[in-house]
């Protein structure tokens, strides 16, 4: 029997989460989200919409500034990264944050947390980074772009998260990079159920590997539905990025938009 999304558990559960960077200044604002175990939300928006924000917060890396983030069941203590990290999330953040002195395969085997499974990982994360095979000896700072994300990818995969955030995969990488990438990210979240957010610019490549997708404007959650739906009604996303529709449109919005 096929497992779909409805099937699934929720693994991670935002209720009235504000985020910011000053006590009663919440730059995200009553931000809720539901993620079930093997989905793909692309979270998007324009520059200083707040994905980032979201992100960080979700992490533990900024303390919350009102309403609760919870992780398969389990409340993650606001502003604490090692209690979020516990819980099963990881981020990829921007920067990739790797060793750069370190080697690709010392970069990857800082992150296991048990050296009896590495040579179990290794090959794991080989077999979906074939090109880290040819480079594991390699400064992870000689790497390209494209290279370093996915070292910073199969870091992060090492460690089993339950939720898994990357914030802007596409940085500085070339679109064709972009288009080879992305579709790892599906990949994984097939494979192992994590549940994954996406920061994307490229939003309609975002759209072919995502499930669902939510737009950010000002900290405000402005669009929301089905990844496919939105990819098919583009006219509904140029307006949420340049504040022309109404906030929260639905599924059902979406439908009757087509």
């Amino acid at each position: 029997m096929t497992t779909t999304l409805t099937d699934q558990a929720t693994v991670l559960h935002c209720t009235n989460l504000d985020a910011g960077y000053s006590t009663g200044r919440p730059c995200v604002r009553d931000f809720n989200l539901e993620l079930k175990a093997g989905e793909v939300l692309a979270l998007l928006g324009p520059n200083g919409a707040g994905k980032t924000t979201v992100l960080m917060t979700l992490a533990g890396l900024l303390p919350s500034l009102g309403g609760t983030i919870d992780i398969a069941g389990h409340a993650v203590k606001p502003g604490h990264a090692r209690h979020a990290s516990q819980a099963g999330l990881v981020l990829v953040p921007d920067d990739r944050a790797l060793f750069t002195t370190l080697t690709v395969e010392e970069n990857l085997r800082l992150a296991v947390t048990n050296r009896k499974d590495w040579p179990t990982e290794k090959d794991r994360i080989l077999d979906l980074f074939p090109r880290l095979a040819e480079r594991l000896k390699i400064p992870a700072g000689a790497l390209s772009g494209g290279e370093q994300q996915m070292l910073a990818i199969g870091r992060a995969l090492v460690q089993h998260p339950t939720v898994l955030l990357i914030d802007e995969l596409s940085m500085g990488l070339a679109p064709v990079i972009v288009e080879r990438l992305l579709p790892i990210v599906r990949t994984v979240a097939d494979t192992t159920n994590a549940a994954v957010i996406l920061v994307e610019q490229h939003v309609q490549l975002a759209l072919t590997v995502a499930d669902t997708a939510l737009v950010l404007r000002h900290g405000t959650n402005v669009l929301q539905g089905n990844a496919r739906q939105l990819a098919a009604t583009p006219h509904l996303i140029e307006d949420a990025y340049l504040g022309t529709n109404e906030p929260h449109h639905t599924t059902a919005d979406i439908e009757t938009a087509r």
